[in-house]
C-alpha cells in the first residue's frame, strides 16, 4: 500500500545483533465522515482501539478534502449530512482514480432494498445499519479491508503487466525496420493493442534487384502472441533457413509452417502475407496463408483507379503440417502503390458494428488523394475517429509500398 495511506509508528525491535533497532509498523488509515459528534468519538475509539490510523470530517466537503490529503484506505460516510451527502461524497470520490480503490461504507439508518440499491448504483461498497452494532462494525471494516488489499494487489499486477506489455512493444517496434526510399518508398505504422498482439512486419533487399516484403499477425494477446513473431521476424531476416528459396514465397511459407506447428508452440498459429518485387522486370511473386488479401491500388490519382486483391489459398502457418502453399504474379507499373496490412486495421466497433474490409478498401480508393498529401496518418486518424473505443482491441500494423515513378 502506498505509504500516503498511512501513518508510520517507530518500535523497538530485538535482533540477535542488538536490542537499539528499530522497524516501522503501518497502521492503516480509516476515514469517518459524519455530522454527528457522538458517532465521531464512538467510531474513532473504537477503531482506535483496533490499532487502525483514524481521522474524522463533520460534514461531505470536509470529507473529500480529508480523503484527498489522507487517501485512506477504508472510509465510512453517513448517507444524510449538511453541504454533500454520502451518495455525493461517494460519487466523487469513485470517479477519481487516486481514490476510487478506498473501500466505502455507507452508514444509515434506511432498511429499504431501494436504498441499498440506490447506494450501490452510486458506488458504495457495503453498508453498515444504524444504530451500529460494535461487532458488525469491526467485522465490516476488516472484511472491506481484506477486499481493498486484494484490489490493490489486482491493480499492483495489472499495473506490472501493462509495463511488461509496454516494454514488449517497444521492443518489438525496435525491431521494425525503418522507411525505405529510392526507387522504392515504403512507409509503415505499428499500433500496438493494450494488451499487445503479435504483429510483426519486414522489408529487404535479397539482392540489388529483388525487394522481399511480409507482413504476420500471431493469433492471440499478450508475450506469448509477441515472442513467436519476433522468432519468425529474426528467422526470415537472417535466412537461416536451411534449404529454402527465399526469392520464392510458397517455398518460405511451407517451411514456416513446418518450423512453427501449433502442437510446439503453445496453440499459437499465424497468418502471414509474403511476397517479393523484382523490379528489373516490374513484376510481383506473393503467396499468402490466411492473411487479409494486400490491396494493389493501380492507375493515377486524377483517373479511374483499378484495385487487385492480392491473395493465394493457405491456411494459417502451424494449423496443418501438410498445407500447400501457392504463389500468383502481378505486373506493377509505375504508378502502382500496394498495401499490406493486419487485420486490426478494420476489425473494430464502429458505433454497435464492426468496420469491414470492404470499407477500409473503399476509404483508400475514394480518399487517395488525401491519403498521397497527409500520409499515412490520414489513415490512423480515420480509424481513431471511427472507433468506438478509446484504444485499440489488436495490433494495428500497415504497411504503403510505392513502387517507381509513383512517389510524390
Amino acid at each position: 500500500m502506498p505509504l500516503s495511506n498511512h501513518v508510520i509508528l517507530i518500535e523497538p525491535v530485538a535482533t540477535k545483533h542488538t536490542f537499539n533497532r528499530i522497524a516501522p509498523i503501518v497502521m492503516v488509515q480509516i476515514l469517518v465522515i459524519d455530522d454527528d459528534p457522538t458517532i465521531q468519538i464512538i467510531l474513532k475509539k473504537i477503531l482506535s482501539d483496533q490499532g487502525y490510523d483514524v481521522a474524522v470530517a463533520s460534514n461531505g466537503l470536509e470529507g473529500l478534502r480529508q480523503a484527498h490529503r489522507l487517501r485512506p484506505s477504508l472510509i465510512i460516510c453517513d448517507w444524510l449530512m449538511p453541504l454533500l451527502d454520502g451518495l455525493g461524497v461517494c460519487r466523487q470520490l469513485k470517479t477519481d482514480p487516486d481514490l476510487a480503490g478506498s473501500f466505502f461504507i455507507l452508514l444509515t439508518s434506511r432498511g429499504a432494498i431501494e436504498d441499498r440499491v440506490q447506494g450501490l448504483d452510486n458506488g458504495a461498497d457495503d453498508f453498515l445499519s444504524k444504530p451500529v452494532d460494535l461487532n458488525e462494525l469491526k467485522a465490516r471494516v476488516r472484511a472491506g479491508l481484506r477486499l481493498q488489499r486484494a484490489s490493490q494487489d489486482l491493480q499492483t499486477q495489472k499495473s506490472l503487466l501493462e509495463s511488461a506489455f509496454r516494454e514488449a512493444a517497444e521492443y518489438v517496434r525496435s525491431l521494425l525496420p525503418p522507411p525505405l526510399t529510392g526507387s522504392i518508398t515504403i512507409d509503415s505504422r505499428f499500433v500496438p493493442s493494450q494488451h499487445l498482439g503479435g504483429d510483426c512486419f519486414d522489408y529487404y533487399w535479397l539482392d540489388p534487384d529483388y525487394l522481399a516484403i511480409y507482413l504476420l499477425d500471431v493469433s492471440g494477446h499478450g508475450l506469448g502472441a509477441a515472442l513467436p513473431s519476433v522468432s519468425v521476424l529474426n528467422m526470415l531476416r537472417s535466412q537461416s533457413m536451411d534449404g529454402v528459396n527465399f526469392y520464392q514465397p510458397s517455398h518460405v511459407l511451407t517451411a514456416l509452417n513446418e518450423a512453427f506447428q501449433m502442437d510446439s508452440q503453445n496453440d499459437k498459429y499465424f497468418t502471414i502475407w509474403y511476397g517479393v518485387y523484382n523490379q528489373v522486370k516490374q513484376q510481383l511473386i506473393y503467396s499468402s496463408a490466411g492473411h487479409p488479401p494486400a490491396i494493389l491500388l493501380q492507375g493515377k490519382p486524377d483517373q479511374d483507379t483499378q484495385t487487385t486483391l492480392l491473395k493465394t489459398t493457405g491456411m494459417p502457418i502451424g494449423l496443418f503440417p501438410d498445407t500447400r502453399f501457392f504463389d500468383q504474379r502481378c505486373d506493377i507499373d509505375n504508378s502502382s502503390i500496394l498495401y499490406v496490412f493486419s487485420d486490426g486495421v478494420y476489425e473494430f466497433l464502429r458505433d454497435d458494428d464492426l468496420w469491414s474490409f470492404d470499407a477500409f478498401a473503399a476509404l483508400l480508393v475514394n480518399d487517395r488523394a488525401a491519403i498521397d498529401e497527409l500520409g499515412l496518418d490520414y489513415i490512423l486518424n480515420h480509424i481513431q475517429t471511427l472507433n468506438a473505443k478509446a484504444s485499440l482491441d489488436d495490433d494495428l500494423s500497415l504497411l504503403q509500398i510505392r513502387f517507381s515513378g509513383a512517389q510524390l
